[in-house]
């Protein structure tokens, strides 16, 4: 009988530095995914700890991990060649074939940017999937910014607006995401759009507010919520909100579900 909370190995197929506190472990997994779903990830005898997939493709999977805790710790002292722990994958992703033929609008921030890469990635290389993608991703300083390469890829295909909280950077703009929102062409996709955000819960409250005052319905907003995930399939009830198991009903979730999500 399977046991959906036995974790296996895997081997470390490379480490990439992002940043000095972010690196993307690139994994052998043939584990089904979707975009936006999460894996637990685990070291024996020191603890897991809930990831986004950041991308993957045939027999890979990438995690672009913080170093944050015991467990992130312990992973950051692996090399290529090692294995880690994963179970999985677990909860709700992006409604990614409802998204086909919109006009799609990504606001971003941080490291929220991880859990959006893949499913840009697949707008990328699949031409005409999408109508058009008109990206926000935001960073708090030049310090924090992810997936550099990507970014210019992204810059070359799509609509993007890359920001600094506060520095200033050939190639970005000053100022919090929200800032940026009123340019996004909202009134050239008549109603044929949908938008995504994702990053830190305050980012993903005042941009969600500030889409609304835009004139946006509830319904065509998406968020992806970050959570201490413990078991991942509802039973322990670490990542519930009320009556809601992020782990089970999300980790993403329709705005007109997510706006009365509050801890």
């Amino acid at each position: 009988m399977h046991n959906e909370l036995m974790p296996k190995a895997y081997e470390i197929i490379s480490v990439t530095k992002e940043t000095n506190t972010e690196y993307t472990f690139k994994m052998k997994t043939d584990l089904p995914i979707e975009h936006g779903q999460f894996l637990q990830l685990s070291i024996p005898k020191v603890g897991e700890a809930p990831i986004s997939v950041s991308d993957f493709g045939e027999g890979w999977m990438d995690f672009t991990i913080r170093n944050v805790g015991k467990v992130t710790n312990e992973i950051f002292e692996l090399e290529a060649g090692d294995q880690l722990f994963l179970r999985g994958a677990y909860g709700k992703g992006w409604p990614v074939d409802q998204f086909k033929g919109k006009n799609i609008v990504i606001i971003a921030g941080g490291t929220g940017v991880a859990p959006v890469k893949s499913m840009i990635n697949k707008f990328a290389n699949e031409e005409g999937f999408v109508e058009s993608v008109n990206i926000i991703a935001g960073f708090k300083d030049e310090e924090g910014i992810l997936f550099k390469d990507t970014l210019k890829v992204w810059e070359e295909k799509f609509n993007t607006i890359y920001t600094l909280d506060r520095d200033e950077k050939e190639g970005f703009r000053t100022g919090l995401v929200t800032k940026f929102i009123e340019e996004i062409p909202f009134k050239d996709f008549g109603d044929n759009y949908e938008v995504v955000i994702v990053g830190p819960p305050i980012m993903m409250h005042f941009a969600g507010l500030e889409c609304v005052k835009q004139g946006i319905p509830d319904e065509k907003i998406w968020v992806s919520f970050e959570r201490k995930m413990s078991c991942a399939i509802g039973k322990c009830g670490h990542c519930r909100i009320d009556e809601t198991y992020v782990c089970l009903e999300g980790p993403v979730f329709n705005y007109t579900v997510a706006k009365k999500l509050i801890d």
